[in-house]
């Protein structure tokens, strides 16, 4: 009986109830659409702002930049920066101009001037390295044409102007200083062989009799055997077979980087020819280290049996001689010449090497042997070459004087050790222009006398040395 009575009263008051019901209801959905808004508060939130928390924000704002004197709203990046851009910036650099997300709070118009002052500054900077990049590589191939125009006249002046009348033209001004500014490479191997000569009067025919000799004693020696050469009898076999076994091993440090030389390269069998070939020629000299490099640029610029041709006669100049049969007089003489026009040309700097005792023999026999071939970047030790061809051993120790008197800043600040490690390795980057203006300032000439002159009176002294030689004194 309660029970219905109370289920009565609860029907009757069901329309209130419902009322009640419904305003609870909106209350709880109004306190989660509250809690979900108050979430847009967090920092890259999804859910937006609050309309009244917007307006809030904005209001704060305008009364912040009412007092501050700044308007109320600058002007948008996109509109009055990115349209004068000649180029879309790097989206990590843009970053400081957009605008907040909107559940965050505006930025101060003091804050948001600062950064478009910054991004400005980026922008033009950044314009200015690559208005400067694009005149560097502007500048890098005007002057690459200029030198391929330079190269194409020089060629056509070479091969039909001077080639052709040699005899008459190669000691002229004008080539002379066409010379000096490099031959070009399609002519090289042809001035080359011009200038050098054949003194020794080599033929194909004698270069192909040494190479079927020195095959021969290759192949003697591959399978042990003992057979001797005639002409050969006055070495050990166990010196020629240290020739041979040193031929093989300087091969592969012949100019590694190029990968030419080594065995397989294009060039390998043609570099063991040549050097074999001349072991038969000259067995009195044999093979020395340091050869295979004169050998290997002669062969980049000529045919194997003229490579020969110019090799042996090259080898066969005094300097080149008195170095490769390891004449130590005759050496100690040269080294004693070189020292005369250091003292003349650089007097500091031989005055700071005389002092940490650096002679001459430490730097100057690999310069001497590989004819700079193994110390220079390999296009700038042709250019050397040319000279050399032209003006003969002086410009070897001129070339030496060129290079310390560039350097020489720095060789006077450093001691015996890192002088020697510096002149033994120097700069890879070596500009060409750079040393041959400063070859062109060494003066070979002291006391009125010249470098074959200089050299003729110390070859007249002792073989001791001494400095201040009598010869020099008058």
């Amino acid at each position: 009986m309660q029970t219905r009575v109370l289920t009565v009263d609860v029907m009757a008051c069901s329309p209130a109830l419902l009322l009640m019901d419904r305003n609870l209801l909106a209350r709880k959905q109004n306190a989660r659409l509250d809690k979900q808004n108050d979430l847009g508060w967090k920092l890259f939130g999804k859910v937006p702002l609050r309309e009244n928390a917007q307006k809030e924000s904005k209001k704060i704002q305008k009364e912040y930049e009412d007092k501050a004197g700044r308007p109320s709203r600058p002007p948008s990046p996109k509109q009055n920066v990115r349209k004068h851009l000649d180029f879309e910036p790097l989206s990590t650099t843009a970053l400081i101009l957009e605008d907040r997300p909107a559940n965050l709070p505006a930025k101060p118009a003091e804050e948001a001037q600062k950064h478009r002052q910054q991004y400005e500054e980026m922008v033009v900077q950044a314009k200015k390295r690559e208005l400067k990049e694009a005149q560097r590589r502007k500048k890098q191939l005007e002057e690459r044409c200029r030198l391929e125009e330079s190269i194409g006249n020089a060629v056509l002046t070479w091969n039909n102007e001077i080639l052709p009348n040699w005899e008459t033209m190669w000691c002229s001004r004008k080539v002379r200083d066409l010379w000096w500014q490099g031959i070009p490479p399609s002519v090289r191997g042809k001035v080359w062989s011009l200038a050098i000569g054949n003194e020794l009067n080599i033929t194909h025919e004698l270069f192909d009799i040494c190479l079927a000799r020195a095959k021969e004693r290759w192949r003697c020696f591959s399978t042990g055997g003992s057979e001797v050469e005639n002409e050969d009898a006055g070495f050990s076999a166990a010196d020629r077979e240290a020739s041979l076994e040193l031929i093989k091993l300087d091969i592969s440090r012949t100019f590694p980087n190029l990968c030419i030389f080594q065995q397989g390269g294009p060039y390998h069998d043609m570099l063991h020819s040549i050097l074999g070939a001349y072991t038969c020629y000259r067995p009195d000299v044999g093979y020395v280290q340091g050869m295979s490099f004169i050998a290997a640029v002669l062969i980049l610029n000529l045919d194997t049996a003229d490579a020969f041709i110019a090799f042996s006669n090259l080898l066969n100049k005094p300097c080149q001689m008195a170095f490769f049969r390891v004449d130590h007089g005759l050496m100690l003489t040269y080294f004693a010449a070189f020292e005369v026009f250091f003292e003349e040309n650089l007097p500091k700097l031989f005055a700071h090497f005389k002092k940490n005792n650096l002679t001459p023999d430490i730097y100057l026999i690999d310069w001497i042997f590989t004819l700079y071939s193994k110390s220079l970047p390999l296009d700038l030790a042709c250019r050397v070459w040319d000279v050399f061809c032209r003006d003969g051993e002086q410009f070897l120790f001129r070339t030496a004087l060129g290079l310390l008197k560039l350097f020489e800043d720095i060789l006077t600040h450093m001691d015996f050790i890192h002088i020697a490690q510096f002149l033994t390795r120097l700069p890879e980057d070596l500009p060409a222009e750079e040393l041959f203006a400063s070859i062109a300032t060494v003066q070979m000439q002291s006391r009125n006398k010249k470098w074959a002159q200089v050299l003729t009176a110390l070859q007249k002294d002792s073989r001791e040395m001494e400095k201040g030689s009598p010869s020099l004194r008058h």
